[in-house]
């Protein structure tokens, strides 16, 4: 699937984004509008529709006018290992610095859109295909598996950002639908969960080289989504651990995914949608307006791309690339940071610099062509191994000796460090530190550490308590209040009843 689904419907949708979005923007009745009676009547039209559940996927990929960023970027900058070399503006800042974040916060409002607009696709996909008698049935519960993943997963998005938010499993179809309060974190958990066990149930494959959703993305999340519940902010403990730890482990047992032998082999375009890679955004150079590849290339610019003048959106600190093992693989040039680059168009001459850069996402096709088409990971088979040997050492009381969870663990760290012994043994700790460096700067960090409440200190190299630590780029220690971020103003005044106290 790597043409993305740029595929909406288009008068279904446009109709329902003026209800959601632009409601006293609405003076007459829409000139046209495609009711769902008159566009689910093909197969090729319910494909189109499920397609369309996928584009809300690379929302956060965009960005506004600021230079060199995406709005994905601001996710690291809280996490507060990392800096934007160019200057930014007060927005991003908020995030940069931990200075607190203000509801009128147009990045706010771009994370709210990026749940909740998509849902509308998805609630529409599930109403629409469930009724639908005109593909057969084994299809369906594919269709629909699609649909109910990607229903879960814009929620957990959601509600991991935002905490209390409105549930709503219903397409919009008039303004009566559009105002409704928020809903208890709980409730929009259990709807996650529900809608991810449907999706267990479609048929669909354990993996999936189109890019498609598939059964290892769907028991991924619901690992993931239950290592949360066990966490905070719900603190369901050691049942959800448990759950946690047998999902990523059915994933694991599966044979379906394996680590890359070579770092490098992430970032090949060749291995899209296989080996590691269980789920990933679709990209193709034509289509691909965010400047992913060339927000992360050094400022002040250097040669070392064609199109080098948009960087300096997102770097590594120095604290952080230094906290990695001398004999970390990760550390080497151009594994995950790179510290020299062939000059462009003359590759005997070396480009050295003074700080690390990001080699995670580098793109050759766009070092030569100026677009860049590479996929975007999601969700990767090193994040469930390490899924595996949290749940399992926390379960077991911050220890374990569990073989599953020893050897899921050791698959990651043996990698990295191959000259290093198998332990017997393994610790929460020693788990999360290895997730702070394995999975840098892939957009994970802020959600481990809010469902931890614990962080990476890369100076003392040690997991410290999230509360009063001031994380080396931040100007300010961490306090409860930054871990929810506001509901945005602009959605308060389109509907007031997003700023009313929750009912629990």
């Amino acid at each position: 699937m790597k043409n993305k689904a740029h595929v909406w419907m288009c008068g279904l949708l446009s109709a329902t984004m003026a209800f959601t979005s632009c409601t006293n923007f609405l003076e007459e009745d829409p000139k046209t509008f495609l009711s769902p009676s008159e566009y689910y009547t093909t197969e090729n039209q319910i494909k189109a529709a499920v397609d369309g559940t996928y584009d809300g996927l690379d929302d956060l990929l965009s960005s506004d006018l600021e230079i060199a960023t995406v709005h994905l970027f601001n996710l690291e900058y809280l996490v507060g290992t990392s800096y934007r070399p160019r200057a930014a503006g007060n927005e991003q800042n908020q995030f940069l610095l931990l200075s607190g974040l203000e509801e009128s916060n147009g990045i706010i409002r771009n994370f709210w859109k990026a749940t909740f607009f998509p849902l509308e696709n998805c609630n529409s996909v599930i109403q629409n295909v469930s009724a639908t008698d005109i593909i057969s049935e084994s299809q369906k519960a594919k269709y629909l598996g699609e649909a109910y993943f990607l229903r879960a997963y814009y929620y957990f998005q959601g509600v991991q950002l935002f905490g209390d938010i409105p549930l709503k499993t219903e397409p919009t179809v008039d303004l009566n639908t559009v105002k409704i309060p928020r809903s208890p974190k709980e409730d929009i958990y259990n709807q996650i969960v529900e809608d991810l066990k449907k999706a267990e149930q479609s048929g669909l494959d354990w993996s999936d080289k189109t890019g498609h959703v598939s059964m290892g993305a769907i028991k991924t999340l619901l690992a993931k989504v239950y290592l949360t519940m066990a966490g905070y902010p719900l603190q369901k403990g050691n049942e959800y651990y448990q759950l946690a730890y047998e999902k990523a482990k059915e994933v694991i047992d599966s044979g379906a995914f394996s680590l890359f032998a070579d770092y490098k082999d992430l970032r090949a375009l060749e291995n899209e949608n296989s080996g590691e890679h269980i789920f990933m955004i679709q990209r193709e150079a034509q289509d691909a307006g965010a400047p992913f590849h060339f927000g992360l290339l050094p400022y002040p610019e250097q040669p070392i791309s064609i199109t080098p003048a948009y960087g300096g959106g997102l770097a590594p600190r120095k604290e952080f690339y230094e906290s990695y093992d001398d004999q970390d693989i990760r550390k080497r040039n151009e594994e995950f940071f790179y510290t020299s680059k062939p000059k462009y168009g003359d590759p005997e001459t070396t480009i050295t610099l003074d700080v690390p850069y990001l080699c995670k996402y580098w793109d050759e096709n766009a070092e030569s062509t100026g677009k860049s088409g590479a996929n975007i990971p999601v969700y990767r088979y090193a994040d469930v191994l390490l899924m595996c040997a949290e749940a399992k050492a926390t379960l077991d009381g911050g220890s374990t000796s569990d073989a599953t969870a020893v050897d899921a663990y050791f698959q990651v760290r043996h990698r990295a460090l191959p000259d290093e012994a198998r332990p017997t043994s393994i610790t929460v700790d020693q788990v999360l530190k290895e997730r702070a460096w394995e999975l840098c700067y892939e957009f994970t960090g802020w959600y481990d550490m809010l469902r931890t409440h614990r962080a990476f200190d890369p100076v003392s190299k040690q997991m410290v308590d999230l509360f009063g630590y001031q994380a080396v780029n931040h100007t300010y220690p961490f306090k409860e209040s930054d871990l929810v971020f506001p509901v945005p103003l602009r959605e308060k005044e389109l509907n007031p009843l997003l700023g009313e106290d929750v009912v629990r």
